[in-house]
């Protein structure tokens, strides 16, 4: 007994007896059902769909992936080399614009110096057709029209070659963008606003209009009588 008392141990009996007295689990839940009533349990939240989880968890919709790649930097070799073919190309077309552009220029300023050229070597050739005709036709055998007529078939030919035509105006309908009307005239043998006569050729240069032909325009006398025989009535 002393022993017990310096340990401070409780006896067996007393061990036993407190043992008896302290109420079992059953008790413990009778005195829960007598006495204050049990939690309810909480309300069960309505179950959530995959999208509507996905949305909440990514909300702007942002894709999001498993690996996240890392941004490969640049060489700066290579963006230097890709700035320098940029740019190679770049002075490549603009060259190649320079190139067409000069030519249309050279060319535009070519058909301009040719055609005054070509303006002021009509008249010469004029002044050969009107010398020819001038001759008669007994004395088309000299050796003076013979030589004139050569030099006249040169020259003419070496227009052609420059790219000087002459027009076919005599017969066909007029036509103000090629032909300069200096008189009317009134044949039976031709149509109402046809040329009648040629008095100087008209020359036409790459389609454009070199000169104008300078022409005689029939007018159909009908339209007058019929005016004259009303006014006598």
């Amino acid at each position: 007994m002393e022993e017990r008392k310096k340990t401070g141990e409780m006896p067996e009996e007393n061990v036993e007896k407190e043992a008896a007295e302290a109420p079992g689990p059953e008790a413990a839940k009778e005195e829960t059902a007598e006495g204050t009533p049990a939690e309810e349990p909480a309300a069960e939240a309505p179950e959530k769909t995959q999208e509507e989880a996905a949305a909440e968890e990514n909300p702007k919709g942002e894709k999001k992936s498993f690996f996240k790649k890392k941004e490969k930097k640049k060489d700066p070799r290579d963006e230097k080399i890709e700035e320098l073919t940029d740019r190679l190309k770049r002075l490549m077309a603009e060259f190649e614009n320079f190139r067409k552009r000069t030519e249309r220029e050279k060319s535009g300023m070519y058909d301009m110096g040719a055609t005054s050229v070509l303006q002021k070597l009509l008249p010469v050739v004029d002044n050969f057709e009107r010398g020819l005709a001038s001759v008669p036709e007994d004395e088309r055998e000299n050796a003076v029209y013979t030589g004139m007529d050569m030099i006249y078939k040169q020259l003419s030919k070496t227009l052609e070659d420059l790219g000087a035509v002459p027009m076919e105006a005599e017969g066909k309908p007029f036509d103000p963008n090629l032909h300069n009307a200096v008189m009317q005239a009134a044949d039976e043998h031709y149509p109402d606003n046809a040329v009648v006569m040629e008095f100087q050729k008209g020359y036409m240069y790459k389609g454009t209009v070199l000169r104008h032909a300078m022409v005689s325009v029939n007018v159909n006398s009908a339209p007058a009588e019929k005016e004259n025989s009303e006014d006598s009535e």
